[in-house]
């Protein structure tokens, strides 16, 4: 397995190398927003850890450019931590996000997820049984119907869907969709998936919001038992 890093500051780009190296990854470095995207486009990586903020060119021009040819798999790791900025990576054509300081295990955990996923072609109208979101439009629908939805509740449906039949923890959801870390005592995620849910369930016979009890939540049409 092959993993570019792309990362400006020297101390953190050494400690993931190592990290990595010692987890069995094959590992390049790239400190300059040129060097990585020319690397990315020209080489056969299996996962990017990309920065947003680097000298040259940023990361979101980076992924931009790179979602033109290929579809490796990034991990955003970035000390950017507002929604709009998750938001934005993840239209862009981002796969993940962490955001600094981080816990190596919990960028070891991603990264793997994502090199088991391999590529995936993103697309900017996404379907889920009868569900479909234009992301470029912000616009979603159950069959015929339209259903208006606030940013946030966008947001999420966003992330459940671009992850469909993947089961998602309260945390990551969080981590995604709040400018926040999850706290156990916090019940967001949970009136925020019981909000959708009346918006995208209620009135359908197939559900596509289903809870995992004790481990989070997922999208996936299931009729009725």
């Amino acid at each position: 397995m092959r993993i570019l890093i792309v990362e400006d500051e020297l101390k953190t780009s050494a400690y993931l190398k190592k990290g990595l190296e010692e987890s069995g990854y094959s590992v390049d470095v790239a400190n300059e927003g040129h060097e990585g995207l020319l690397l990315a486009e020209e080489e056969e990586y299996d996962v990017i850890v990309l920065d947003v903020m680097l000298p040259g060119i940023d990361g979101w021009t980076i992924v931009k450019k790179l979602r033109a040819s290929r579809q490796t798999p990034v991990l955003f790791l970035t000390a950017r931590d507002e929604v709009d900025d998750r938001v934005r990576g993840l239209e862009l054509g981002a796969d993940d996000y962490l955001v600094k300081p981080f816990a190596f295990v919990e960028l070891l955990a991603r990264v793997r997820t994502l090199a088991r996923r391999g590529p995936v072609r993103e697309t900017n109208v996404i379907k889920v049984g009868d569900l479909e979101m234009d992301i470029t439009r912000r616009r979603v629908k159950r069959g015929d119907q339209r259903i208006d939805l606030t940013p946030r509740e966008f947001s999420l449906l966003q992330l459940l869907a671009r992850r469909q039949g993947e089961v998602l923890s309260r945390t990551q959801i969080a981590s995604y969709v709040w400018d926040m870390n999850f706290d156990s005592d916090t019940n967001v995620v949970e009136v925020a998936i019981r909000r959708l849910r009346a918006k995208i369930d209620d009135a359908f016979a197939v559900k596509l919001i289903h809870t995992v009890r004790g481990v989070g939540y997922v999208l996936e049409p299931k009729q009725p038992s």
